[in-house]
């Protein structure tokens, strides 16, 4: 029975990693054509034949042309309503998140903004993409919204879970526009984190009277 295991067990892994490589040719020669190109000149097919798969393996991957382009997005949503929910013993959702956008800025991470110039200007310059982003903050608020109902014991439509969501997505939203702004004006990264780490603080101060001590755990 061992032995079978095994023999089962090592094609799926391989399938899967088959799979994410796919996955990752086809983001990363989409990225190149959108940044070369622009994102609503570039076309599937063009994408498909750069990667050298067919077109339905690009829509199978990838179901929107968007998600070609924000292919963290899952990762957007979710990161403020994660932080809610990993928070430490004693601690407030502000405390929780001020100390993982610290952490974020720090790390460049790309979630938090720090894309890189020519990924920047390939956003700022499509109309779509740009929609879509506001789309993203507007769920990962909706995301926090559910964290923090959870995290107080309280309907997700009650209006302090509704008016915690909205400043702590908005500040973030700010932020990460930003963070956007610097790297569009060509400012290197760890100038970028040192600019945006001063104004988070007080960003963030302005919400302490009223969100200091909410959802502690």
């Amino acid at each position: 029975m061992a032995t079978d295991t095994t023999s089962s067990a090592q094609p799926t892994g391989l399938r899967d990693a088959k799979k994410q490589e796919t996955r990752q040719l086809i983001s990363d020669h989409a990225t190149r054509l959108f940044i070369t190109q622009g994102f609503e000149r570039t076309t599937i097919a063009e994408i498909a034949t750069a990667a050298r798969v067919a077109k339905k393996t690009v829509t199978n991957y990838f179901p929107r042309k968007e998600d070609l382009a924000l292919d963290h997005q899952d990762a957007f949503i979710a990161s403020l309503a994660h932080t809610v929910a990993d928070r430490r013993p004693g601690e407030s959702a502000l405390a929780a998140l001020r100390r993982a956008f610290a952490d974020a800025t720090a790390a460049a991470d790309p979630v938090a903004g720090f894309s890189g110039p020519a990924f920047a200007r390939m956003i700022a310059e499509s109309p779509t993409l740009s929609t879509c982003l506001r789309g993203l903050h507007d769920l990962r608020e909706h995301a926090l919204a559910q964290a923090l109902a959870t995290a107080i014991g309280a309907p997700q439509d009650d209006i302090t879970v509704r008016t915690a969501a909205g400043l702590l997505g908005t500040v973030h939203r700010i932020l990460f526009q930003r963070i956007q702004d610097l790297t569009l004006a060509d400012r290197p990264n760890d100038e970028i984190a040192e600019t945006v780490d001063t104004e988070a603080s007080l960003a963030f101060d302005l919400l302490e009277p009223s969100l200091g001590h909410y959802a502690i755990v």
